[in-house]
């Protein structure tokens, strides 16, 4: 990290920062340029968790292969200054690698969805067993990451 000063290295900051916000971008490999796509998800037990359907593009890449980039964004705002030069932003970032881990079984997928949902608020689950045979689950673990942050930040 060029900007060592940014670094976030508080264990619990990144928990926080990995268990508050919405949307993880994922970077998956494909020829010649990387596919980035955003999605809702769940972090529990040091894993982040995502749901979608049974195939596509996504999938079919990776199955081709499973190690991605990901990163997760908090608190993000543009803070405007007096003229061009003074602005800029106000974040805090996690960024890093992982593999993705297709999860298939009823247990795991519940395991998984609980998580996404525990992100969003809501703790009381329950899934209609026909839209959960359609569901797929992937799980990133993570294998690398750093985290930064810009601006006042208590």
């Amino acid at each position: 990290m060029r900007r060592k000063e940014r670094e976030i290295k508080d264990a619990v900051v990144i928990h926080q920062l990995l268990s508050q916000a919405s949307i993880c971008r994922l970077a998956i490999h494909d020829e010649p340029f990387p596919y980035i796509v955003p999605m809702n998800y769940g972090y529990a037990d040091g894993a982040i968790f995502f749901h979608c359907a049974t195939e596509g593009r996504k999938l079919d890449l990776l199955r081709k292969n499973n190690k991605v980039g990901f990163e997760i964004e908090c608190d993000s705002e543009v803070v405007k200054g007096a003229v061009s030069c003074q602005w800029t932003t106000r974040y805090r970032s996690v960024i890093g690698t992982g593999e993705i881990e297709f999860i298939d079984d009823v247990e795991g997928k519940t395991l998984g969805l609980d998580a996404i949902m525990k992100q969003h608020g809501k703790a009381d689950n329950e899934y209609i067993p026909s839209l959960l045979a359609k569901a797929l689950i992937l799980k990133l673990n993570i294998t690398s990451f750093t985290a930064k942050q810009a601006g006042d930040w208590e």
